[in-house]
């Protein structure tokens, strides 16, 4: 047994083989440093663009932030004057006071939206327009409405020449001059203000058409109504001239019609003329006046 033994032990002693290191077995690991430093350098290469970026955006960053601290404290950009153009019924010193900016101010940080929409919430300004000229000046350009008429919608308004009411009058400084239009009302104004911008436009128009021959009186009320059309009141005597609905060639030819009928009539008879009808649609060249007993 002993022999035997000894016997087994030593084959298996000359049969077992000697195994070569790990290192050696995997010719991956033996190349893994190489590996290793290649996959560095493309990951390396790879996010150099980013890291240039971040360090570009960082450096921007930074001469941005310089440039703007710079811009908005540097008294260089105080402004120093406010020049405004087109403001001629507020004035240019108007127009200063209702904004939202002063002399002294960092021209920068001015708030243009704010300048605009301050002005523009003003009755009589119909489109502002704010911008800045370096180094130290703000600019304003104001297109201010135009009064055309007086509205009576139960209190005197203003018109402009299209027909839209942008204020209540002060009779003491505002619509001196101006004809009055009547016969719309403030509830039918409220109700449909398209359709009083039209009736205040067709008076306007009309108006307009009537002042083309010097010959005829001065007219100082236009009734624009849906019942009897247009009537001018003269200035000096109330002397209703009633139109109807007449405009473009009809109104012309009223109008005509209404000279040759003035011209028939003696100065006495001018005076105690109280309304003059030339509204017949059926005859439009004939001619009623009424006059006072």
């Amino acid at each position: 047994m002993p022999s035997e033994s000894r016997l087994t032990l030593e084959r298996a002693r000359r049969n077992r083989r000697r195994t070569p290191p790990l290192r050696e077995r995997l010719p991956e690991l033996r190349e893994a440093p190489g590996h290793l430093a290649d996959a560095c350098g493309r990951a390396l290469r790879r996010a150099a663009p980013a890291m240039l970026l971040v360090a570009v955006a960082g450096a921007v960053g930074t001469a941005g932030w310089a440039g703007y601290r710079f811009v908005t404290t540097s008294p260089r950009f105080a402004i120093e004057a406010i020049e405004v153009a087109g403001a001629t019924t507020l004035g240019p010193d108007g127009i200063r006071d209702r904004i939202p900016v002063a002399l002294g101010d960092n021209l920068f940080l001015a708030d243009l939206d704010a300048v605009e929409s301050a002005l523009e919430r003003e009755p009589w300004i119909a489109e502002a327009t704010a911008r800045r000229e370096l180094p130290r000046t703000l600019v304003i350009e104001v297109r201010e409405r135009r009064a055309a008429a007086l509205v009576d919608l139960d209190g005197l308004y203003l018109a402009d020449a299209e027909g839209h009411v942008f204020k209540r009058a002060r009779l003491e400084s505002e619509g001196k001059g101006l004809p009055v239009i009547t016969g719309i009302g403030r509830d039918a104004y409220a109700t449909d203000p398209d359709g009083a911008a039209e009736r205040i436009r067709l008076g306007l128009e009309t108006l307009a058409a009537w002042a083309e021959s010097k010959g005829r009186p001065a007219v100082g009320e236009i009734r624009v109504d849906g019942r009897h059309g247009t009537t001018l009141y003269t200035f000096d005597d109330a002397v209703a001239i009633r139109l109807g609905e007449a405009a473009g060639e009809r109104l012309l030819a009223r109008l005509d019609t209404f000279d040759a009928a003035w011209a028939a009539l003696s100065p006495q008879e001018r005076q105690q003329a109280r309304a003059i009808h030339l509204d017949h649609d059926t005859r439009p060249d004939h001619v009623t006046v009424a006059f006072t007993r």
